[in-house]
């Protein structure tokens, strides 16, 4: 698949990533066209003023990565990454009330999340899949459709488990061609990722970008 650096979300979220990092990120960004850059909030500023003037989106993290916050500090959260730049926001929801069965507070989350971006940016939904059985999986997919979401996604890479292709392939059974899937954790091959998009993700997340990359002209 000669286009998978279009899938790509090129990503830098430990907590020790530095500015030498980010720098690194945004240039192999740049050289091998990827979808977009993923960094925390505090590292978007310096990433829009690297990619200007390039297709590389910017994409930064929402209540991360317990998803644990108020919805009210998520909304916050989610307009001062997009005036800083931030073309894409990655929520991750709030899974103790999804898995307490409050789905309304896990819908009107999301909500809040998708309100606040005012379509000025894409916002896509991490569900944690790894800690929820399948028809949580489901229910999270079905709450970030009716939200408003653009996307939903596997992982947040910090958790127990990352992206797999049963999970992946369940998740776009269940939102169809509604919204995006993007599949994310511990994808660290072209063969992976290309497993990935074959289950029905239309994005990739991954620090391993590069790696990913290298092995198509192997």
């Amino acid at each position: 698949m000669k286009d998978l650096a279009k899938y790509i979300d090129h990503t830098a979220l430990k907590p020790n990533a530095d500015q030498a990092d980010i720098l690194k990120l945004t240039g192999e960004a740049k050289k091998f066209g990827f979808a977009s850059v993923c960094v925390n909030p505090y590292w978007v500023p310096l990433a829009v003023k690297q990619l200007s003037g390039s297709n590389v989106k910017v994409c930064t993290v929402i209540g991360f990565p317990l998803g644990a916050e108020t919805s009210e500090t998520k909304a916050f959260e989610t307009k001062d990454a997009i005036e800083k730049g931030a073309d894409e926001v990655d929520m991750v929801i709030n899974i103790g009330a999804l898995k307490s069965g409050d789905e309304r507070t896990v819908e009107a989350d999301i909500r809040a999340v998708v309100r606040a971006a005012q379509k000025r940016a894409l916002v896509k939904v991490i569900i944690e899949a790894c800690l929820l059985t399948n028809e949580e999986k489901v229910r999270a997919c079905q709450l970030a459709v009716r939200a408003g979401a653009d996307y939903v996604k596997t992982s947040t890479g910090f958790s127990t488990g990352g992206a797999t292709s049963e999970d992946v392939a369940l998740m776009r059974q269940t939102v169809g061609d509604a919204i995006g899937v993007k599949a994310a954790g511990g994808i660290h091959s072209k063969k992976e990722a290309e497993a990935m998009i074959a289950a029905g993700a239309s994005r990739i997340g991954a620090s391993s970008g590069i790696r990913i990359i290298a092995e198509i002209n192997e």
